[in-house]
């Protein structure tokens, strides 16, 4: 079907009804935006000039960092805007641009952490093999993979809600431009973008939750027989994963496999929030505060700025 949307642009709504309420709750967003770019900055950094942390696993988180940079930008710059200036105007490409970048970021973030699975449990459950398996040419092939089929789900999820009409109303309850929101709007039967998302979910993201559930049922049957003091050390590089994973995803399907008639506002603007702005705010903390290595990269990083500031 062509594309007949019919409204020339979309109204989303803000994170409150009072003006002072709406600029409260958008400096806070704005403070958890400036930190989030600030922490995982500091992680980049880190992992960068360390050369202690040029291995696999700090690859992918360096690689993580810099994607939740950009997602996190995606979304909350705009919606703090828009609530400051009381202007929650979108236009159709902006919102196709925002859904394209939003679920680019979701699925590349997904697959990051599948492939950090993967690599705990090589380190843990096969350390003779882990300099084989995970070579620098897997890391960086695995990664531009990840990008490019990327692209290729985003732009088939975009393209394919953007064929609907939308004939009259236009207000997207959500302070950013998401598929749930706009097939609750649609005046076209959406039956088969709803089947295309569950098939997605249940197909790609099940899988890579069932990957990533039994890559750590191995891995905590391996840690049980280690020592006490090796525990430590193996379930602070797997916990910060698990916590992550845990709120990305389960507030991602909240939202997203939701029937579209079961819309609720403020529900699904704080599930979004769990799945749009927590976990890149969350990574940089979660990761220092469970991880010596990272923690002491970035003391290094942190005093060697303070001294170069003084002099």
């Amino acid at each position: 079907m062509a594309n007949s949307t019919m409204v020339p642009e979309f109204l989303l709504v803000g994170f409150a009804e009072m003006l002072e309420l709406s600029v409260l709750h958008a400096l806070l967003f704005l403070l958890m935006y400036l930190a989030t770019l600030l922490g995982n900055l500091l992680i980049i950094t880190a992992t960068t000039l360390d050369q202690n942390l040029h291995t696999p696993m700090y690859f992918f988180l360096r690689n993580m960092s810099i994607l939740d940079m950009c997602y996190i930008s995606v979304t909350v710059p705009n919606a703090c805007v828009n609530s400051l200036t009381d202007n929650r105007v979108i236009s159709v490409p902006g919102c196709a641009a925002q859904i394209f970048l939003v679920i680019y970021c979701v699925f590349v973030e997904l697959l990051f952490l599948t492939i950090m699975a993967r690599d705990r449990y090589v380190a843990i459950c096969q350390p003779l093999h882990y300099p084989v398996i995970m070579n620098h040419q897997f890391c960086v092939w695995t990664t531009l993979v990840s990008l490019l089929i990327g692209f290729i789900y985003a732009a088939v999820h975009t393209g394919n809600t953007f064929q609907l009409s939308f004939c009259q109303y236009n207000v997207v309850r959500q302070f950013f431009c998401d598929i749930p929101s706009l097939l609750s709007l649609s005046c076209s039967d959406t039956f088969i973008n709803e089947l295309l998302i569950f098939i997605s979910a249940m197909g790609i993201y099940g899988g890579c939750f069932i990957f990533i559930a039994m890559s750590y049922f191995h891995i905590l049957s391996t840690v049980l027989k280690f020592p006490p003091r090796e525990r430590g050390k193996a379930f602070s590089t797997c916990v910060p994963h698990i916590l992550v994973f845990s709120v990305f995803l389960g507030s991602g399907s909240c939202v997203y496999l939701r029937p579209s008639g079961a819309s609720d506002t403020v529900l699904d603007m704080i599930l979004s929030v769990f799945y749009t702005i927590v976990p890149p705010f969350l990574n940089p903390i979660i990761y220092s505060l469970r991880n010596k290595q990272v923690k002491k990269a970035v003391r290094k990083v942190i005093s060697r700025k303070f001294y170069s500031g003084k002099l």
